[in-house]
């Protein structure tokens, strides 16, 4: 029997609620990943490869939302409304408020900044790391996808002085007329003919409870209940899309840097740390209990394994020859499986990376245990099918260590209101 428990199962307010998890979850890929590569190669080259991998990505998926809900344009404002569906700023834990001025000048705040509120306890080198060296050339490289001549300062950052200094920052953009106009980035152009990149868009479905494009007036005070339930369906598919683009996109600066086997390495923690937490907080968000059906609603929904389009997920409940109910994971063939340097999280799956597969069945059952299935390479290849019971006698699993690393963030916890 296979399971409907996907965005259909949902009303339109918890399709945006859902929109909210997806964009933390996006957000929160570097908080699993970092830690890992710190750990391999140390501070500087993270700051390096957090730079190359924003940088990459930020410009592809800015100009497919545009095009996705019809916004596209050269104004600060169109600048803004990027950044409102950017997992770089997701709703409420970075707390993004917006004024524009005219058409090319506006300013925008945090009025909580949850990547400072993570990265402050660990002293001054990290945050000057982050507010600083990072954000300068990302932030242009965001405004840059809407217009060449855009440049995002800041009026006041990190380090705070006082220490409780708010908001946590402030910056200005302006649209330069005299400005040397900026390129794409050049760490760009191998991210850019990726199968993630050049996926088709997905449709929004018209419907009449809310908005079905965002070509109007810019909402500084945007919340995603405004959409309507076919554009947020549309909206998850492409946020989910953000979070393969930027880890790729992560995978392939780390790469440059070392090699692949590394890359793979450091890919499979993040992985399994960002699986693990997103499924955790999807559990809890969705109330389940625990049983197998639970298990299927979290995998269905889970943004590692959306857009359908690039991740091609089957999930079912059968049972087995025992008798005994199991849930059967199938990945069939995709086009996460065929990026030509194999540096996706499916490929990761494909190379034998189960832990992920265990990170998320445990977090919404500890005494969840997943399998390869019997026969999957021999009748799925180059799909994938993983089979999922519980077993009440087995010892409650306790969290992995890239879960518990990546559980450090305030994001771990962080409640929507």
């Amino acid at each position: 029997m296979t399971s409907n428990l996907g965005y259909d199962g949902c009303s339109h307010d918890e399709l945006a609620a859902l929109g909210r998890e997806y964009l933390l979850a996006g957000h929160l890929i570097d908080r699993a990943g970092m830690p890992a590569l710190i750990a391999e190669l140390g501070l500087e080259t993270m700051r390096d490869v957090a730079i190359e991998e924003w940088m990459a990505a930020s410009p592809i998926y800015t100009r497919r939302m545009q095009r996705l809900l019809g916004f596209e344009g050269d104004d600060v404002a169109t600048i803004f409304k990027g950044m409102q569906f950017d997992i770089g700023a997701p709703h409420q834990f970075m707390d993004f408020r917006y004024e524009v001025t005219d058409h090319d000048h506006g300013e925008f705040w945090l009025a909580h900044c949850g990547a400072l509120m993570d990265v402050e306890p660990m002293g001054e080198e990290f945050v000057v790391a982050m507010c600083h060296d990072i954000e300068d050339p990302t932030f242009d490289a965001t405004a840059v996808a809407t217009n060449p001549k855009a440049q995002v300062r800041p009026i006041h950052r990190p380090p705070r002085s006082p220490a409780d200094r708010h908001p946590h920052c402030h910056w200005r953009v302006d649209i330069v007329d005299d400005a040397m106009p900026l390129c794409d980035p050049e760490v760009m152009r191998s991210l850019a003919t990726s199968k993630a990149a050049t996926a088709p868009l997905p449709p929004i479905a018209v419907a009449t409870d809310g908005w079905n494009a965002y070509p109007r007036t810019f909402e500084p005070e945007l919340r995603l209940e405004r959409f309507s339930s076919g554009a947020l369906r549309a909206l998850l598919d492409e946020v989910a899309l953000q979070g393969h683009l930027l880890a790729h996109s992560f995978l392939l600066a780390v790469a440059r840097r070392s090699d692949t086997e590394t890359a793979r390495r450091v890919g499979a923690k993040q992985m399994n740390g960002i699986v693990g937490l997103t499924a955790k907080r999807l559990a809890k968000h969705l109330r389940t209990e625990g049983a197998l059906g639970d298990i299927a609603r979290v995998i269905e929904l889970h943004p590692a394994f959306r857009p359908r389009a690039y991740v091609a997920l089957d999930v079912s409940l059968d049972h087995a020859a025992d008798g005994t109910q199991q849930l059967l994971v199938t990945m069939r063939d995709c086009p996460a499986l065929h990026e030509s340097d194999s540096l996706s999280w499916a490929a990761l799956l494909a190379g034998g990376n189960t832990a992920s597969i265990d990170a998320l069945i445990q977090a919404v059952n500890p005494r969840a245990r997943c399998s390869v299935a019997r026969g999957s390479h021999e009748h799925h290849s180059p799909g994938y099918r993983w089979s999922v019971a519980i077993d009440q006698s087995a010892e409650p699993a306790g969290e992995s260590d890239d879960v518990v690393v990546a559980s450090f963030s305030t994001g771990a916890d962080f409640a929507f209101t």
